[in-house]
């Protein structure tokens, strides 16, 4: 553990907000210290308010913020006097709570204050930090962490049970530091949750929690429980476990009642952990903290057996439900973490977003328990308390955040010829709509094509089994399955006479455009058969299917054999639970097929200009990429549900089709 303060950077800042920002980022940029919108900080800050009156102004990092990202809109400014005097009521309910701390914000569009905002108050400071730093969950979940965390710090720091986040625990925090904090307390420990940090600027604060947790570290590495890197494991790949991989996302997204990702971890971490043979015991004990059983459940599954965990989520809720305050609907039963022996760790999430998020926190949570457990044993919260926190509104309320999920989230898409035209546009309709997309080029641009977890760009040459069955192995061990397939590419060559055609040119337009895409559809089909919403493929043909013109024998006759192909499909797919439909373009310019060469001959034959060419439609309208792309991505959606073997122009309007 290292302090990345750095005075040329801090010189920079030109108030304490400021400050307080450039601190909360270099928390947020280690991991150890704090996940995907965990830990809070706060600056308290003496402002003049609109009567001119000065008044002190507690900052606090506002819900949904990430401290690795946070700005200064980020903080809620809550008025200190206020939050002091709420500490002293017996009892303050969580609803009426969140309305004290939102009503008494000296700006109405800031964010709600974090829970943890009346224990940021009472805390006699400027400067308060929080995280929940690996090293110290990792010696409090244990039998005897506390007595451990006594031996660590001694009298710098106040030790705190566990209590629920929230009033109950600022006020539990005010009566021991009021109590215990002496004048060499510089932090406070919560059993069980995390660390906080405290003093008189800045730089002090953060390079207190910097010293805190680098002595829990060098605790652990003295008791030979820090380095705990595995040894190299074989991971298996291929078509069979891809397969297996698909059956169980299957099986998930049934017990989840909508779609999911599911994202494989073959690492050497995952595997050396998942082939432990105490894995049974040690990964049944709960979170290392309880604010990730929003993402992760209480307990990952081992292995398999959905059903099995669905049930035992039943009775943990039955358990549990009848002590709360309030009554409780019971959440989905899904898992969201899966320990499996072949395939690893398995991810799974409403997005693949939510699935990189959960398979970070486990990350964490693995080293966690393996530190604990070289301690002498990892010892969890009990049920009930994951259970409080897991059906807690206010953590609840975090994942409501995200509003409501995209109509394709949860699901994933295949698009080939994506690195232009048709379709890379299909690539950005998809996304739009909340997909996972694999984009499949020979052009290797399709690799850095877009960013983030929902995207792989893969290079791939169609003409090859062999590639296609390692992009499709590679799809499924990002995201779990296949909902959705776009058969786009394809090559137009130049105008040619039947009588010049050479053998050659014919069989090389046959292979790419309709032998390729048989292998893509044979090879997909046992994977679109378990796609939770049924499978769906877009078949993207062109006008020449219907109408023909001279000069462009084999690309229309490979067209034409391809919709032939799709509609058998469609016949045979149906019991299936999959649908086909196939979209025909015309005159669509700002693709790949379309060379400046082949545009002006196709012009010249039919005595046009190449302006009169591109709007020779009913319409006289302009038919771009991005027209095709959202036609092909409605098809893949609801309202095309009870549609297959269709066929649909998206061209204007062509004489000659109509």
């Amino acid at each position: 553990m290292h302090s990345l303060w750095n005075n040329d950077e801090a010189a920079n800042c030109n108030s304490e907000l400021e400050r307080r920002v450039y601190t909360s980022r270099l928390l947020g940029q280690d991991k150890s210290l704090v996940l995907h919108g965990g830990g809070n900080t706060s600056v308290k800050i003496t402002e003049k308010n609109i009567l001119g009156e000065e008044e002190q102004v507690l900052y606090v990092k506002g819900s949904g913020w990430d401290l690795e990202t946070i700005a200064a809109a980020g903080f809620a400014p809550v008025r200190l006097e206020h939050l002091k005097k709420l500490v002293k009521l017996p009892a303050l309910p969580d609803p009426e709570m969140v309305n004290q701390l939102v009503t008494h914000q000296t700006r109405a569009a800031a964010p709600v204050p974090s829970v943890e905002a009346i224990l940021h108050a009472i805390l006699p400071y400027p400067y308060v930090d929080h995280t929940h730093a690996d090293a110290i969950v990792a010696i409090t979940n244990t039998a005897d962490g506390e007595a451990r965390i006594r031996e660590i710090y001694a009298d710098t720091v106040v030790v705190i049970p566990y209590v629920m986040p929230g009033f109950d625990l600022a006020r539990l925090c005010a009566e021991r530091f009021a109590a215990e904090a002496g004048v060499h307390t510089i932090g406070i420990v919560l059993l069980n949750h995390g660390i906080f940090s405290f003093g008189q600027n800045a730089k002090e604060s953060y390079e207190r929690m910097i010293a805190l947790v680098n002595r829990a570290e060098e605790y652990l590495k003295q008791r030979k429980a820090w380095n705990v890197a595995p040894s190299a494991v074989a991971a298996a790949h291929g078509m069979e476990l891809a397969s297996v991989q698909a059956r169980l996302r299957a099986d998930i997204s049934k017990a989840a009642g909508f779609p999911v990702i599911v994202a494989r971890h073959a690492d050497d971490k995952s595997l050396s952990f998942v082939r432990r043979a105490d894995i049974s015991t040690i990964a049944q004990q709960g979170p290392a903290t309880p604010d990730h059983v929003i993402r992760t459940k209480r307990l990952p599954m081992l292995g398999r057996d959905v059903a099995g965990y669905v049930e035992s989520y039943k009775k943990y809720f039955a358990a549990h439900e009848p002590q709360a305050k309030e009554r409780k609907t019971m959440l989905d039963a899904a898992p969201r973490v899966v320990l499996d022996s072949e395939l690893g760790l398995c991810a799974v999430g409403r997005s693949a977003q939510e699935a990189s998020i959960v398979a970070d926190i486990y990350a964490h949570t693995m080293d966690i328990i393996l530190r604990a457990t070289a301690l002498g044993g990892y010892r969890a919260l009990p049920a009930r308390d994951i259970f409080d926190v897991e059906y807690w509104d206010l953590e609840q309320a975090k994942l409501r955040k995200g509003g409501k999920p995209l109509p394709f989230s949860g699901e994933v898409a295949l698009v080939t010829g994506a690195a232009s035209g048709i379709g890379k546009a299909c690539v950005e309709a998809l996304l739009a709509r909340g997909a996972a997309v694999v984009a499949l080029d020979v052009d290797a641009s399709v690799t850095a094509m877009k960013t983030g977890a929902n995207f792989l760009g893969l290079q791939c040459d169609l003409t090859s089994a062999a590639q296609f069955t390692q992009a499709l192995v590679q799809t499924e061990e990002a995201f779990g399955g296949l909902d959705m397939l776009v058969l786009n590419a394809g090559i137009f060559p130049g105008g040619c006479r039947i009588e010049s055609l050479k053998t050659e040119e014919w069989q090389k337009v046959m292979r790419i455009n309709l032998d390729a895409n048989l292998m893509l559809m044979r090879e997909c089909h046992p994977f679109l058969k378990l796609a939770p919403r049924g499978g769906r493929v877009v078949v993207i043909g062109s006008k020449n299917v219907p109408a023909p013109g001279p000069g462009a024998a084999a690309y229309s006759a490979s067209k034409a054999a391809l919709n032939q192909l799709a509609r058998v499909a469609a016949l045979e797919w149906g019991s299936d639970n999959i649908r086909i439909n196939s979209l025909h373009p015309n005159a669509v310019f700002d693709t790949g097929l379309w060379t400046p060469e082949v545009l002006a001959a196709r012009a010249k034959h039919y005595g046009l200009t190449v302006d009169e060419y591109k709007k020779n439609n009913v319409l006289k309208t302009e038919v771009t990429s991005k027209d095709v792309a959202e036609l092909a991505a409605e098809m893949c959606g609801p309202l095309f549900a009870k549609t297959t073997g269709a066929w649909l122009p998206v061209d204007g309007g062509n004489d000659r089709v109509i």
